[in-house]
C-alpha cells in the first residue's frame, strides 16, 4: 500500500503501535497479592478490587482500566507506564460502551462464557461454551486466551479480535479490521480503518459523516 507523504503526519498514532511494541522493554511490575494469576470458571474480576491478570513476563496487564470519569474498559495494556504516567492500551473489550466504577465485573461462567457486566447488565461476552475445564490467562505475547485444560487449545483469544493495535506475532488476516481511536484521550472507535480489501491489498479508509476516502 502506498500512502502519500502528506497523509503520513495525519494518520492515527495507533497504527504505528507495532513499532513501539517491538522496542518496548519488559518492566517488573508489582501486583496486588490478591490478584489472581488466572481466572477460573465461576470466578470474577471486580472493578472496585482493581484485580489484574499479569503476563508471566510482566510486560502486559489485563483488567479494568479507567478511561474517563467513572468510566472503565476491560482492556490489555503495557504494564510499564509512559513518561506522562499513562499506560498504552493495546486491546479493549468494550471501547464504545464503558462500564462504571461500581458493581461492574467480568466473569468466567461455569459453562465457559466470559461475560462483562455493568451493574448486572450484560455489556460484552465472548459467546463461548465448553464442557471442558477452562481458564482465562494473559500470555507473554499480550494475547488474552480462554484455554481448555484437556487439549491446551484456545477456545477464544483476543488476538482474533483486535481493536486498534497489532502486536508482534499477532496475525493480520483478511478478516482483520483495525479501527483507530478518536484521539489519544478518547479511545472510542474513530474514523480510520485498516483492512484487506477485496483484492487482498491493505487499505486505509477514512470515513466520517461528511467525507469518505480510501488511501
Amino acid at each position: 500500500m502506498f500512502i502519500h507523504s502528506q497523509y503520513i503526519m495525519h494518520l492515527p498514532f495507533v497504527f504505528f503501535l507495532p513499532l513501539i511494541t517491538l522496542c518496548h522493554s519488559p518492566h517488573v511490575v508489582a501486583s496486588s497479592p490478591s490478584s489472581p494469576r488466572v481466572l477460573t470458571q465461576g470466578s470474577s474480576l471486580l472493578v472496585e478490587k482493581k484485580h489484574h491478570l499479569i503476563s508471566p513476563n510482566r510486560l502486559f496487564t489485563a483488567g479494568f482500566h479507567e478511561i474517563g470519569q467513572n468510566a472503565y474498559c476491560f482492556a490489555i495494556w503495557f504494564s510499564q507506564p509512559m513518561l506522562n504516567g499513562n499506560h498504552t492500551l493495546v486491546w479493549m473489550a468494550n471501547r464504545n460502551e464503558p462500564v462504571n466504577g461500581k458493581r461492574s465485573r467480568i466473569s468466567l461462567s461455569k459453562r465457559g462464557n466470559l461475560i462483562l457486566r455493568d451493574v448486572g447488565q450484560r455489556i460484552w461476552a465472548t459467546n463461548t461454551r465448553s464442557n471442558s475445564p477452562l481458564q482465562l490467562q494473559l500470555l507473554d505475547s499480550g494475547n488474552l486466551v480462554l484455554t481448555e485444560f484437556e487439549n491446551k487449545s484456545y477456545l477464544w483469544q483476543s488476538f482474533s479480535f483486535p481493536t486498534h493495535t497489532i502486536l508482534p506475532n499477532q496475525p493480520f488476516t483478511k478478516d482483520t479490521v483495525l479501527i483507530s481511536p478518536r484521539s489519544s484521550t478518547n479511545l472510542s472507535s474513530g474514523f480510520y480503518k485498516l483492512y484487506f480489501d477485496n483484492d487482498n491489498v491493505i487499505s486505509l479508509l477514512y470515513s466520517s459523516n461528511e467525507v469518505t476516502s480510501v488511501y
